[in-house]
């Protein structure tokens, strides 16, 4: 027997406690009731991932989807000056030109169930941005216009679903996808990505990447119901118990940075930045979108859809209370850099892109202050820190993957098919990622904050 192993040496650590502290941290941690992730839309079998792939629309609504078929066979990026391009070019002013057609169809038919709502937002955002991304510069110049009959029923059917009527992180990894067999579970090699806009494997397999790291998440997610349920009822078992969560919490926040630290191995970062995400990209100040028949200023989000919109980091920075807002008077006393970050609201934003349940899962988990109990906890403050440090790492890696994905390819050329047209010429200055922010400060800020998050000793 190993006594020096960390449950062990927890255990000894309990012994020598003193109890009234113990009884103290036990009747601080007030926790309304059961924390439970499947009253948040959260399967603790797939995550943040459906069960079930979202079904087809029917009936009218059939339009859409047939159209959003024909799109990925003749719609390229309006800078693609490649051979197959220009050869399609006319096909997709053909494709354009019935859209603007359209019957402007009532999605009150489509009814109240979620999981058809969600499927219709797929299907018109996916729609938008092959219509917005495909049309010549001429067209697009001082404005953007989104013709009514898609405009109109993706505004309607995002207020349903309380998302933004644009493409979402979602959109392009939790709803896009569909079972290889139907009777086998939902694994990274029994799931198939649906729409890929560029057709190009680097940009299906940074799906696939995602949903590695969402499916790694699932066990994440059981131990964080797990380890906030039992914080609110502290004894010796309980402890034990957490401290054992949170060294297996360390070896799934390990298991993500792998994940990371391996996308060049499929994901080529030249292909990304100028093939495949240019498409998930969302309105700008130099061409702004309209939504034909919507009021103005109806449409506030519009950054596009972006891998910060992913709930899974967003969970682990609520259930350790990573402040990157910058509410608490942490050490060391965050950068200049740190500050404006902060002030951007980047982190808050991005939330604002996920499913609602999503959002409230997150909210909630934020209340059970795990961090404060650990800190009353003396047990439990390295177990806690040991978590708070692999996740800083994980971050050190983004840093990285940051730098070689967007920087790094934001100083590069673009390929020579799509010719160097002077909207996508190389930019001076610093890289911005899918929401508009400075990469380098954001991705740095995040590590920060995380360092910042260790509780003393």
């Amino acid at each position: 027997m190993n006594v020096n192993s960390p449950v062990h040496m927890v255990t000894r650590l309990i012994d020598s406690m003193d109890l009234n502290a113990l009884r103290a941290a036990r009747s601080e941690a007030t926790v309304p009731q059961t924390f439970s992730s499947a009253s948040f839309d959260v399967d603790l079998e797939t995550g943040f991932f459906p069960r079930q792939p979202l079904r087809a629309l029917t009936s009218e609504f059939a339009l859409w989807e047939q159209t959003l078929v024909q799109a990925r066979n003749v719609l390229k990026l309006a800078a693609d000056r490649g051979e197959e391009a220009l050869a399609k070019a006319g096909e997709g002013e053909q494709w354009r030109q019935r859209v603007r057609s359209w019957p402007l169809l009532d999605v009150k038919k489509l009814g109240s169930d979620v999981t058809t709502l969600r499927r219709a937002h797929w299907v018109l955002a996916c729609i938008l941005h092959f219509y917005i991304h495909s049309l010549p510069r001429t067209q697009t110049e001082g404005q953007t216009i989104i013709p009514r009959p898609l405009a109109v029923p993706l505004y309607e059917v995002s207020r349903k679903i309380n998302l933004p009527p644009i493409l979402t992180f979602a959109d392009i990894v939790l709803w896009n996808w569909e079972y290889k067999n139907p009777e086998q579970p939902l694994t990274l090699d029994n799931m198939r990505y649906i729409n890929v806009f560029s057709g190009n494997e680097t940009e299906e397999n940074f799906y696939l990447l995602s949903a590695a790291a969402e499916l790694k998440g699932v066990e994440m997610l059981r131990i964080i119901e797990r380890v906030v349920n039992m914080a609110g009822h502290l004894d010796r078992n309980a402890i034990a118990s957490i401290t054992r969560d949170f060294e297996q919490l360390v070896k799934v926040i390990g298991d993500l940075a792998v994940i990371l630290k391996e996308a060049p191995k499929t994901v080529h970062p030249h292909t990304f930045y100028w093939v495949a995400r240019p498409w998930w990209n969302g309105s700008d100040d130099a061409s702004p979108w309209v939504f034909e028949g919507i009021p103005p200023n109806s449409t506030p989000y519009l950054s596009g859809a972006s891998a910060g919109q992913s709930t899974v980091m967003h969970a682990l920075d609520a259930f350790l209370d990573v402040d990157h807002a910058l509410k608490h008077a942490r050490q060391p006393a965050p950068s200049e850099d740190n500050k404006r970050a902060a002030s951007s609201n980047f982190m808050q934003k991005m939330r604002l892109y996920m499913p609602a349940e999503h959002r409230d899962f997150l909210v909630e988990l934020q209340k059970r202050q795990v961090r404060d109990i650990c800190q009353r906890t003396p047990a439990l403050r390295a177990p806690y820190n040991t978590a708070v440090e692999a996740l800083k790492k994980f971050r050190d890696a983004h840093i990285i993957t940051g730098t070689l994905f967007i920087i790094s390819q934001a100083k590069s050329q673009p390929p020579a098919s799509m010719g160097i047209p002077e909207a996508i010429t190389p930019k001076e200055g610093q890289a911005m990622g899918t929401g508009g922010n400075p990469v380098s400060t954001l991705l740095k800020a995040g590590r920060d904050a995380t360092r910042r998050t260790m509780l003393d000793a």
